[in-house]
């Protein structure tokens, strides 16, 4: 017991899978205990999912702004724009913390977060006419890796007017 416990503590993504399939081996040798084990192996692993869910939304959020950085000639915004991107970093450095197993995990985010993360700037940049048919091919072109969304250190060059 004291294992699942370190690994609750140390992994949360690890022992939500770990205790999902302990669920359903009980309920596959008929423990005589009347719980609602499918039931319960589901929601555990949604807990992990979720986990999964927030690292992709988060990852998108970066590249939807990392793009209106590169891409905008908009003075205004900008410094709200770095500071999206430096919380959402943190928001998934905090993820990595609770759960280090979700990190395998972002390399597969990274083609959603770009291609979701693209189509969001475009609508933003569209919905302010900053948008012309070169800048639009350029912005579709761009894709980010998993190191570049996730670098603290790391932001795009800025346009140029």
């Amino acid at each position: 017991m004291s294992d699942t416990k370190t690994l609750y503590n140390e992994d949360f993504l690890a022992w939500t899978k770990d205790q999902a399939e302990a669920l359903r081996s009980a309920a596959r040798d008929r423990s005589n205990r009347r719980l609602d084990w499918e039931n319960l192996a589901e929601e555990i692993e949604s807990l992990g999912t979720s986990q999964k869910s927030a690292l992709s939304s988060q990852m998108r959020r970066i590249v939807r702004h990392l793009l209106k950085l590169q891409y905008s000639l908009a003075p205004d915004p900008r410094r709200g724009w770095f500071e999206t991107v430096v919380d959402a970093r943190g928001e998934i450095e905090d993820l990595f913390r609770t759960s280090p197993s979700l990190k395998s995990e972002a390399r597969g985010a990274v083609a959603i977060a770009n291609r979701l993360g693209s189509r969001q700037a475009i609508q933003d940049l569209e919905r302010y006419s900053e948008l012309n048919p070169t800048v639009l091919a350029q912005l579709r072109a761009t894709a980010y890796t998993a190191e570049q969304i996730l670098d603290d250190d790391w932001f795009p060059p800025e346009a140029q007017g």
